[in-house]
């Protein structure tokens, strides 16, 4: 039953994805091992929509470590146990919880010792800028501790790149790059401080190549003249060769013009999705703090209120002008959604 479970939600996301992405790119350097342990260690701006991008592309069902504040309510924490997210637990949490993260780690353990796949995030928090952070040291915890107690696994990493277009809009692309698989045994073999340190720039040099990475202290002037290049930021090792050539090995995406018929699509889409908009332009939306939510809380929008919302619609249909009329309704909606999302 958990696996029919975790099947149809990943089913249904990668349908709510492909109508919330105008594009997913999705480039694996090699083939992501079925049948091994593998840890998923991914760069990470855009909050939840991170994970759920890695959940439905990844090939695995894996076991994501998220920050515990989000398991607050007993609902909401039910929901996330059984799509296999896991708490992790901070400083900011309180010092008392910081002892739970050790059934957490364990829990992962146990997984990997199963041939099972863990996903996280190492930099320990988000940010919405094209820059890969240093690494905490979490990661590194669980590969020691399960090359610890079972020294015979093959426990792979494997770093993954997150790309964003713009990274909050509607209608977004996004690129994911999965690297190659690289071997814990490979580096681990004394569990020393300096494997630590190993592992930490290992990982974090390879996810700067499988994402655009520009450093903090020439972020602004940098990212200015990246816009101002149009640069494709789905292609993220050519974006990064840009910037290591002083800007001279540059390549532009085409320039579009306004694109009316998109416009057209979208108004109507939003004409026939009324309640749903005006409960996230003025309900939701204004509440976010954080941009880097705005993606997640949109897209939670978008696969729950919106198709309530159609059905409902497509049931008053057929309840005053009969079957065909809602069915007509229903599928038009979809194309509407689909037109002004992909064109």
């Amino acid at each position: 039953m958990k696996k029919l479970w975790l099947h149809t939600v990943r089913i249904y996301l990668t349908i709510g994805l492909f109508f919330y992405y105008k594009k997913i790119k999705v480039v694996k350097e090699s083939k992501i091992p079925k049948e091994k342990s593998v840890i998923f260690l991914s760069n990470h701006q855009n909050a939840l929509i991170d994970a759920l991008l890695i959940a439905t592309t990844s090939g695995r069902f894996s076991y994501f470590l998220t920050r515990a504040s989000v398991f607050k309510k007993p609902l909401v924490s039910k929901l996330l146990h059984s799509v296999n997210m896991l708490p992790v637990y901070r400083v900011r949490d309180g010092w008392s919880t910081i002892s739970k993260n050790n059934y957490i780690f364990k829990t992962c353990t146990e997984k990997l010792k199963k041939n099972g796949a863990v996903a996280l995030f190492p930099e320990g928090n988000h940010h919405i800028n094209r820059t890969v952070r240093p690494l905490s040291k979490g990661f590194t915890r669980i590969i020691f501790e399960t090359l610890s107690a079972y020294p015979d696994i093959d426990l792979q990493m494997i770093p993954v790149g997150i790309n964003y277009q713009e990274g909050t809009t509607f209608g977004d692309s996004v690129a994911l790059y999965y690297g190659n698989p690289i071997s814990t045994k490979s580096i681990v073999s004394k569990f020393s401080n300096e494997e630590i340190v190993a592992l930490r720039q290992t990982v974090q040099y390879k996810i700067k190549e499988l994402t655009t990475h520009i450093e903090d202290n020439t972020y602004n002037e940098t990212i200015k003249k990246l816009h101002a290049l149009n640069v494709d930021y789905l292609s993220p090792k050519k974006v990064n060769r840009c910037i290591e050539s002083n800007f001279h090995e540059c390549e532009s995406k085409p320039i579009k013009g306004n694109n009316l018929i998109k416009q057209f699509f979208t108004r109507i889409l939003i004409l026939n999705l009324i309640l749903p908009f005006i409960i996230w332009r003025f309900y939701i939306k204004p509440k976010i703090k954080e941009v880097e939510f705005i993606a997640t809380f949109r897209f939670t929008i978008a696969i729950t209120l919106v198709p309530i919302w159609i059905l409902f619609c497509s049931l008053i249909f057929v309840f005053n002008l009969g079957l065909i009329y809602g069915l007509t309704y229903f599928i038009t909606v979809f194309l509407i959604a689909l037109l002004s999302v992909k064109l």
